[in-house]
């Protein structure tokens, strides 16, 4: 913990104390695809979702290891709930762009939670004075049926209809924040994986959202923190949240076929899962991935804090090698996950075992853009000098 963290905020520790509590209502919050507001209380009571808002405006602001490393340890228990605590820390962030007052308004209250989707087509922001008429349709807003508030981001038109350009023929966009009031929100949440996300669908319509209630996700120009963590970027938070739960799954789901393994029977002669040769191979091998995994997850973060609080800066550079590592991360934890499930036999297809719906969250975490094979291809282009082109 850094040495200027406000004291008592042991955000790993708590995360660790409520796995048993996470764990209880995991059947729950996938049946009801939405974490309960009982265990939303005993979240925000440990401080979960302030780990990204600033220390100005009552949050804790902790470093990035902290944050992953307590979005883990929930993840080890249950992965909607981790989800909901990563994207919960992810749109928090978001913080560190709004004028103070307006933070505070927004993230003030113990239990505040903003949630929000990715950039929708379509979804529009027009300049108008004092603020901007936001139309659109967006989808995957995590943690929104506990959220009070929405963010939404647009591409900024004129009054003329016509797209504001910004340099290098790019167009703005700007993220709106306003209350969940006045949204529209649609329950479509049946998916396979993380369904105790509840992550719906929500439109607006012609809703005007004064200036100051709007950010440029990761432009300087907007940032009103000047702590090393508001430098990273925003795509890169979320990879960072993602890579912890992938880890943090993965670990659970070898504990439990390390014992599964000395208890179930097979063969002719009925012998242990983990007297098996093969599984002995595999299992160690499986081991070391994740081992491996965990520390290129932990130091890459940890070179890059340190190099980013000397600096001031995060480059293009840093952020393709930070995109890289989460890739690796996510992509490493569901090769440990197929490991285990195939490993596990008949065991892992029924639903009252510890593995069949981690199967099924990791291969969801893997659907995230920060997860997807482009990111190895940003950083090879960077690498080989080819010049690095990604959103």
């Amino acid at each position: 913990m850094p040495q200027d963290q406000a004291p008592g905020h042991d955000h790993v520790a708590r995360a660790r104390a409520l796995q048993p509590t996470i764990l209880a209502e995991a059947t729950a919050t996938e049946a009801n695809r939405q974490v309960s507001a009982a265990l939303m209380a005993k979240v925000h009571e440990a401080r979960l979702l302030r780990m990204l808002v600033p220390r100005s405006v009552g949050g804790d602001e902790v470093d990035l290891m902290t944050f992953v490393e307590a979005v883990e340890e929930v993840a080890k228990a249950d992965a909607s709930t981790a989800w909901t605590v990563g994207q919960g820390g992810g749109c928090a962030f978001g913080s560190g762009f709004l004028a103070t007052e307006i933070a505070r308004e927004v993230f003030g209250a113990p239990n505040a939670v903003l949630a929000s989707g990715p950039n929708a087509p379509g979804a529009k922001a027009v300049a108008v004075e004092g603020g901007y008429i936001v139309s659109g349709n967006w989808r995957f807003a995590s943690g929104s049926r506990n959220a009070q508030w929405i963010g939404a981001h647009c591409t900024v038109y004129e009054v003329d209809g016509t797209q504001r350009p910004v340099p290098a023929g790019k167009v703005a966009q700007i993220t709106a924040i306003f209350p969940k009031t006045k949204a529209v929100m649609k329950d479509v949440w049946r998916v396979m994986g993380l369904n105790g996300t509840g992550s719906d669908d929500y439109s607006v319509h012609e809703l005007f959202v004064p200036e100051a209630y709007t950010f440029t996700r990761d432009f300087a120009g907007d940032r009103r923190e000047h702590g090393p963590l508001y430098k990273f970027s925003n795509f890169n938070i979320f990879g960072f949240a993602f890579a912890g739960i992938a880890v943090g799954l993965a670990r659970t789901m070898m504990n439990d076929f390390r014992d599964l393994a000395g208890v179930k029977k097979t063969g002719p002669a009925m012998s242990s899962v983990g007297a098996n040769a093969a599984v002995q191979q595999q299992f160690g091998f499986n081991e070391a991935k994740l081992r491996s995994a965990r520390a290129y997850l932990y130091s890459t973060l940890n070179e890059a804090w340190e190099k980013v609080s000397r600096t001031g800066e995060c480059t293009l550079e840093d952020r393709i090698t930070l995109r890289m590592m989460s890739a690796f991360v996510i992509q490493t934890g569901k090769d440990v996950v197929d490991f285990v499930y195939h490993a596990a036999g008949s065991n892992a297809i029924f639903d009252d075992q510890p593995f069949e719906r981690r199967f099924r969250d990791i291969n969801v975490v893997t659907q995230q853009g920060q997860a997807h094979l482009v990111n190895f291809e940003n950083a090879g282009q960077m690498l080989l000098g080819q010049g690095a082109r990604f959103r």
